[in-house]
């Protein structure tokens, strides 16, 4: 396998292509040609490699994705942002992701632009679904989503739950209406369609289950629901975008005000602000699962008005990882 390496010496970056092999239980590593210290440089040089085409045209696709996030990481450094406090080093890779995201998805044509956000919607529906115990698997969810196959042995609450998802999340897309009360009902009444007669905050105890936290007592959740939206209001303006999703997600799930639906109507949420404000949307995977529980459960004692940096750190860190990882995976 060949891939690229970089080096850093004295602050400056230096790449070359390095190859990996298996000598019995051991991964071998070295170095085969220098490419040089500039990214244009490097991709004229990686094509002047005769003797290495089939390693590279095996390994394109990961080889690929160095070039783009390298040059869009470089070029996000050389604007010199504003350091943000809550985001730290990991703002410029997710201004790069903005950026790129920017520079080749908003310029697709229209078919193929939707062809990209049904693609990714494929993939947060599986993830978000699953989250909440949703069985079905990713190739059943592709299959039903693209061709109407239903799976076999799932439940008809499964079925729905996808297809809910999948169909609002593209609706929400072409979307960017203020965040209302209203607005936020009606994603729960549409993802609870066909599943859940329920709708509306409630106005009833909720116990969540294996949470180390009390949701907002049933007679207090249009009042911490109007405190949450202040507190959007009032933020919207002065936080980093996904700062702002990432922290307006907590508070919605710390309220938790649907009997049901809560979890997939908060991340439904936190990428509508993400959209909203032109950054790319973001999956929060299942396989994440225990690390987003834990990082939401780290800033659980902070009260709705307030915004607190060092006990927000964590859950903002994991969702910024989940963002970066989820953009150049399905994106690119």
């Amino acid at each position: 396998m060949v891939y690229i390496y970089k080096k850093i010496i004295a602050g400056k970056p230096y790449y070359y292509l390095r190859i990996s092999k298996r000598k019995g239980d051991k991964v071998i590593s070295k170095d085969i040609a220098y490419l040089g210290s500039e990214i244009e440089t490097v991709k004229k040089q990686i094509m002047k490699l005769p003797k290495y085409k089939d390693e590279i045209r095996r390994s394109y696709k990961k080889i690929n994705l160095f070039f783009e996030t390298e040059y869009y990481l470089t070029k996000v450094k050389n604007m010199k942002l504003k350091e943000n406090l809550f985001l730290g080093k990991k703002l410029i890779e997710i201004e790069a992701c903005k950026l790129h995201y920017n520079d080749h998805f908003e310029k697709l044509d229209q078919k193929t632009k939707k062809e990209f956000i049904k693609g990714f919607a494929t993939h947060f529906t599986y993830n978000t679904t699953s989250l909440e115990g949703n069985t079905i698997t990713l190739k059943e969810t592709q299959n039903l989503l693209t061709e109407g196959k239903t799976p076999k042995d799932r439940t008809l609450r499964e079925i729905y739950d996808i297809q809910n998802t999948e169909a609002l999340f593209i609706k929400l897309a072409e979307k960017k209406q203020k965040i209302t009360h209203n607005l936020i009902i009606y994603i729960h009444k549409e993802l609870m369609k066909n599943i859940d007669l329920r709708t509306g905050y409630r106005v009833t105890d909720n116990r969540v289950i294996k949470s180390h936290f009390d949701s907002s007592p049933g007679e207090y959740v249009k009042t911490d629901m109007d405190l949450l939206l202040k507190w959007y209001r009032e933020n919207k303006n002065n936080l980093h975008p996904i700062v702002l999703a990432t922290i307006f997600h907590h508070k919605f799930e710390k309220i938790h005000p649907f009997l049901d639906g809560n979890g997939r109507t908060g991340r439904m949420i936190l990428n509508y602000i993400l959209i909203k404000n032109n950054y790319p949307s973001i999956i929060i995977y299942r396989k994440d699962k225990t690390m987003y529980l834990d990082a939401l459960g780290s800033a659980d004692k902070i009260p709705i008005t307030k915004t607190d940096k060092s006990k927000y750190k964590k859950l903002i860190s994991f969702i910024s990882d989940e963002m970066i990882s989820s953009y150049w995976n399905i994106f690119l």
